[in-house]
């Protein structure tokens, strides 16, 4: 297994990934924020690398790549990885398919940005492609061009040409745009899932949003030579403590990082290659290269995603 910053690469057939953005909705520095973590990174501090939100892109052959969600920062992250740019003549684009875990903003706004009358498939739960249909400001995304495929969880199929998917669903809830609805917080629907990718015997796990690790999760994560888990927060108050919300993790729809009931405890016995925490808050003191935080992640066993953090299994 290889990893390292993304830069232009030679890739051979097996199971690739590359970080497009590592950070939860807002960003690193978030446009507004002045939290302990976003000021260090106002300042330009080196302990606290920018980050965008997240998303990550994976492919079999280097040439065709799955989007795994399509951040708000979509431009600025292929503006940023060569693999994803225009090749040839006139328009063209190496991303054959995206598939959303959820429709949180900061994981389907992104699909405004690749509206340009280009082909790709839109994957996703019927429950998820259900939302976006009845949203009109997604129907920029033309439907003879883009097509959208309900994919049913425990079902594998072929997203891409040798890269076989499996959605799983787990424990979290409707998205804050859509809370209006009845709420089932925490229980495993269709509203949030991970992925299980595989091609060429090496299987990545994608779980960017998680309220709790049920026992069919993790299933899914045992084995995986790459996890990438949700990261949003140190603790389960961090929002309300850090003077920047009103909500828990958990009623948001995330597991903490720390404590007897986080995510490091939870997971730790759970055979996995390496372990990446990915969708970040600007306000987890994790983020801070040097931190308590930071020392326990890496303590753990654990590291942090980063923009451009690139695999190859």
């Amino acid at each position: 297994m290889k990893f390292g910053s993304n830069i232009a690469r030679t890739f051979y057939m097996g199971l690739h990934a590359v970080v497009l953005g590592s950070a939860a909705g807002g960003g690193v520095p978030q446009w507004n924020c002045r939290c302990p973590v976003c000021r260090l990174a106002w300042a330009g501090d080196s302990r606290v690398l920018a980050r965008s939100q997240s998303s990550i892109a994976v492919s079999a052959n280097g040439e065709d790549w799955l989007l795994l969600n399509a951040s708000p920062d979509i431009r600025q992250q292929i503006m940023a990885n060569p693999i994803l740019q225009p090749r040839g003549e006139m328009r063209h684009s190496p991303i054959a398919a995206v598939l959303v875990t959820s429709g949180d903003v900061d994981h389907v706004a992104g699909l405004l940005g690749l509206r340009e009358r280009q082909s790709y498939s839109l994957l996703g739960t019927a429950e998820v492609l259900r939302s976006l249909d009845q949203n009109r400001v997604f129907d920029v995304m033309a439907r003879d061009v883009v097509s959208r495929k309900a994919v049913e969880p425990d079902q594998t199929f072929e997203a891409l040409p040798g890269l076989a998917v499996t959605l799983i669903a787990v424990p979290g809830k409707v998205p804050l745009w859509r809370e209006d609805e009845p709420m089932r917080l925490g229980e495993e629907t269709e509203a949030t899932v991970g992925v299980a990718i595989s091609a060429g015997g090496r299987r990545i796990a994608y779980i960017p949003g998680c309220a709790a690790p049920s026992s069919r999760l993790r299933e899914t994560i045992a084995g995986a030579d790459l996890l990438f888990f949700d990261g949003t927060l140190w603790e389960d108050d961090e929002m309300i403590t850090s003077g920047v919300g009103s909500k828990t993790g958990g009623r948001r729809g995330h597991m903490p990082m720390s404590g007897a009931e986080g995510s490091m405890a939870a997971l730790a016995d759970i055979p996995v290659g390496k372990r990446v925490f990915i969708h970040i808050n600007n306000t987890n003191r994790a983020l801070v290269e040097g931190s308590a935080e930071r020392a326990a992640v890496e303590a753990a066993g654990w590291i942090l995603a980063y923009d451009g953090m690139a695999f190859s299994l």
